[in-house]
């Protein structure tokens, strides 16, 4: 059988002898150059080709074996290509001599490899038939001819066998081995955003140094439409062959649902880089410890207390809620803070609800704009809301100031307040323009004193005249800068100079040589335009003034209204020593429960020189301002 009849010397139909004629067409080519595959063929259809050259007698001269595999069963590394898409697997088809394929020995196959013994060969002499023959060495083309045509026709280790051959040596060589299937990964779940994880170093301050009381970023804040997770899917893992070419199937990876992670203010959003969970709004990312399931929350909430090992100090911009307690000298600073456990240290809210469940001992809360409430016992501690209400269960040795205060059972405290409400007081200093106590008592050394607030010192009425007056002349004062600054800047020379300087400054204009010239007239004009500045800086000096002034005035109007309302003390019953004393503050110097603690404490616990309303150890008392304003004016 001549070769030309075995392979097309041009593309033609996949066709080989004793093969199926309705095969893809141009599976394997035979140029000048060498033996050329197509790999976009079908896999059966090559092998069915290659099967046929080995049946007919051939062998694969200069066989690129890795190139093989890959053409025929898709595994190794993509070998080069030429410009038509094929691959050289060889270098020639020639005829496989019947006298060199007795040489060759069965294969041993078991357990997934097959072994051969190579050992020294002799071809027959035609001459001398019953001689022992010319050596001769088996050939790595041939075997792979020959193990084909014996059913091993994958994982051949042809490097293993070239050696083996080189040798010379009689050694029984693994020749081939099975190639186990790769199972495929299972889908994961990848973060996507550094955002998503706390930075727990020490916080850099603006001059360089560290904080090290507080974390750089411990509680991460999220904005909306940010790819928090990836999902990447499961692979299906790659196949195996069995020597004899059959494929192994990879068992694939398992799939994993990326929809239950997401919680609220999250969702899962598939695009063409694939499936991700994007917030649906800004806020703080929350993690539920059991589900892992991840939301976008509204505020922080947290369960690991407050500590120097777990959060550091906080400064937050939102709302804080913390399941777990606050350590000493532990600072939380935010806008609403709720805390379930007990706390020890600081809390700052620059506006919305203080919250405690539990107890306040030793620490401290303020709030600047908003309400402050402890459901436990507050006890030896600071609490001031300076524009808000207090509420109270019961308060120990505390210092207490707020817009309005409402205790149920204060001890050993002092409370001030525009209006102070205490269900049953002991021993406590109490001062407010309107106070109602319904049980009143001193406790061992502490003394019960209760004192009304009432402005004092020159009337406000007269500082507010001073301050209208004030305004006034700043305003005239503007208006006279004013006019100056309007006579020279009225001066031809200076306003033609103006008017081409605002023109330039805008851009209307490009400058021509003659207004370039005109232009250069600011030498001319220097001095009078420094007066002209000079004269506009003092005009915005005495407006700024004046606003100040009418900022001012607004402010004592306010006073005012709060100075004229009446005062008012009730104490429903009293047992023990209890004192009633008027408590004078300038209502020009702010409301008195704005004062610094330690002035709160001294001017309640120290000397009293205001009249004394009442001094009894039982009943009850009652008094009205506007009561006794009537009282003190009516005809003997």
């Amino acid at each position: 059988m001549s070769l030309e009849t075995t392979i097309p010397q041009s593309p033609g139909a996949c066709s080989t002898p004793g093969a199926a004629a309705n095969g893809p067409e141009h599976c394997i080519v035979m140029r000048a150059d060498g033996v050329y595959a197509d790999p976009a063929a079908q896999g059966s259809a090559l092998a069915a080709f290659v099967d046929g050259i080995y049946r007919a007698g051939n062998v694969l001269a200069g066989l690129d074996y890795p190139a093989f595999l890959h053409v025929l069963y898709g595994c190794g590394s993509a070998p080069q290509r030429g410009a038509d898409g094929l691959v050289r697997i060889a270098a020639a088809i020639e005829a496989f001599d019947p006298a060199r394929r007795a040489l060759y020995r069965p294969f041993k196959i078991a357990n997934g490899y097959a072994e051969y013994y190579v050992e020294p060969v002799w071809l027959l002499d035609a001459p001398d038939p019953g001689g022992p023959g010319q050596p001769a060495r088996i050939d790595v083309d041939e075997f792979v001819a020959d193990a084909w045509l014996k059913g091993l026709r994958f994982g051949i280790q042809v490097e293993a066998v070239r050696a083996a051959i080189a040798s010379n040596k009689a050694d029984r060589v693994t020749v081939a081995r099975r190639l186990e299937p790769v199972p495929g990964e299972d889908a994961r779940i990848d973060e996507v955003s550094d955002d998503i994880h706390r930075n727990n170093a020490p916080r850099q301050l603006a001059n360089g140094r560290l904080d090290l009381n507080s974390f750089q970023n411990r509680f991460p804040q999220i904005q909306p439409g940010a790819r928090l997770l990836r999902k990447v899917p499961a692979s299906a893992g790659r196949p195996g062959f069995e020597m004899a070419g059959t494929a192994l199937a990879a068992k694939p990876g398992q799939d994993c649902d990326l929809g239950s992670y997401a919680g609220s203010g999250t969702k899962v959003e598939r695009t063409r880089d694939g499936e991700f969970l994007v917030s649906q709004r800004a806020g703080f990312l929350a993690v539920e410890p059991k589900t892992s399931r991840i939301s976008i929350e509204d505020k922080i909430v947290s369960r690991d207390g407050v500590s120097v090992r777990t959060t550091g100090n906080l400064s937050l911009t939102g709302d804080y809620e913390e399941f777990g307690e606050v350590q000493e000298k532990r600072v939380i600073e935010g806008e609403g803070i709720t805390v379930h456990g007990d706390v020890y240290g600081r809390l700052a809210s620059r506006g919305g609800t203080i919250l405690l469940h539990a107890n306040l001992v030793g620490g401290s809360a303020h709030n600047k704009r908003g309400d402050i409430r402890v459901r436990g016992v507050a006890s030896s501690a600071l609490i001031q809301a300076t524009d808000g209400a207090i509420v109270l269960e019961r308060a120990e040795n505390c210092i207490v100031a707020g817009t309005r205060v409402t205790i149920a059972h204060a001890v050993n405290c002092e409370i001030i307040g525009d209006e102070v409400t205490v269900g049953q007081a002991e021993g406590s200093a109490i001062a407010g323009r309107r106070v109602t106590v319904d049980f009143a008592l001193p406790r061992k050394q502490g003394e019960m004193l209760v004192c009304v607030l009432r402005p004092e010192g020159p009337q406000i009425g007269e500082v507010i005249d001073a301050v209208a007056k004030r305004i006034e002349q700043f305003g005239q004062l503007a208006a006279r800068h004013k006019a100056e600054m309007d006579g020279l800047a009225a001066r031809p020379d200076v306003r033609r100079y103006l008017m081409v300087a605002s023109r330039v400054r805008k851009g209307e204009v490009k400058l021509s040589p003659e207004q370039a010239r005109q232009f250069q007239m600011a030498q001319d004009v220097a001095p009078m335009l420094k007066e002209v500045a000079d004269a506009s800086a003092r005009v915005k000096a005495a407006q700024a003034e004046q606003q100040k002034g009418v900022q001012m005035l607004a402010g004592l109007e306010a006073q005012r209204h709060d100075a004229a309302s009446a005062s008012r003390v009730a104490l429903r019953q009293v047992h023990g020593d209890t004192q009633v004393r008027v408590l004078g503050f300038s209502p020009t110097g702010g409301s008195p429960y704005l004062m610094p603690a330690r002035e709160i404490k001294a001017r309640l616990r120290g000397p009293q020189r205001g009249a004394l309303l009442f001094g009894g150890a039982a009943g009850s008392f009652t008094w009205d301002s506007e009561q006794a304003a009537e009282a003190a004016v009516e005809p003997v």
